[in-house]
C-alpha cells in the first residue's frame, strides 16, 4: 500500500492504492474498507478521507484527505467555462469528508451511493493516489469489456499494452 502518493504524517511517506477488493455495504450506507487499504488510510492519513463522484465513470473517488486538498484547489481554481462549472458543481460539490470509524468503516452519503449504484456488495480497485469504489456488477462488466478490447487489434489498449512490454 505504500508508494508514492498520499502524506503520511509521522513518517512522511506516501499511500499508493493497488489491486483489487471487494466490501459490503450495510442498509445504513458503512463501507467496510477492507484490511489491503485501511491500515495504510489509518496510518497514512489518519483515518480520514475523501470520497466524491468520479465524473467520467459510475463509479466513486476515495482519496486520502491529503491528496485530495492539491485537486480540489486545481479543480476551484478552473476558469469559469460551463464545463468547468459542471466538473465543479460534480467533483467538490459531491465531495465529503469522512472518518473511519472503529470498525474501520465510513458512511457514504445516499446521493453518492445513486450516482454509482451501490448496493450490499461493492468492489475497491486502487488507481495509485485513489481508490475507485464501484458496483460489483457494473464493475464486473467493466473489466470484462475491458478485457475484451486490449485483445482487439488497433486498440489504443493494446497499443498501450505493447509499449509497456508486458
Amino acid at each position: 500500500m505504500w508508494g508514492e502518493e498520499g502524506d503520511n504524517p509521522s513518517t512522511g511517506e506516501k499511500v499508493f492504492f493497488q489491486g483489487a477488493a471487494t466490501a459490503n455495504l450495510d442498509a445504513k450506507g458503512r463501507l467496510a474498507i477492507p484490511v489491503k487499504y485501511r491500515t495504510g488510510l489509518a496510518d497514512a492519513a489518519a483515518s480520514r478521507v475523501v470520497v466524491t463522484i468520479n465524473p467520467v465513470d459510475k463509479c466513486l473517488w476515495l482519496f486520502t484527505e491529503s491528496d485530495w486538498g492539491p485537486i480540489a484547489h486545481t479543480i476551484a481554481n478552473l476558469p469559469q467555462t460551463p464545463s468547468n462549472r459542471q466538473l465543479q458543481r460534480t467533483v467538490l460539490g459531491y465531495a465529503s469528508d469522512m472518518e473511519m470509524d472503529g470498525q474501520g468503516r465510513i458512511l457514504i452519503s445516499s446521493e453518492l451511493r445513486d450516482h454509482a449504484k451501490l448496493d450490499k456488495k461493492v468492489s475497491m480497485i486502487g488507481l495509485g493516489s485513489k481508490l475507485e469504489i464501484w458496483n460489483a456488477d457494473i464493475w464486473a462488466g467493466t473489466l470484462s469489456n475491458v478485457v475484451e478490447e486490449a485483445g482487439q487489434p488497433g486498440s489504443g489498449l493494446s497499443a498501450a499494452l505493447g509499449e509497456l512490454r508486458l
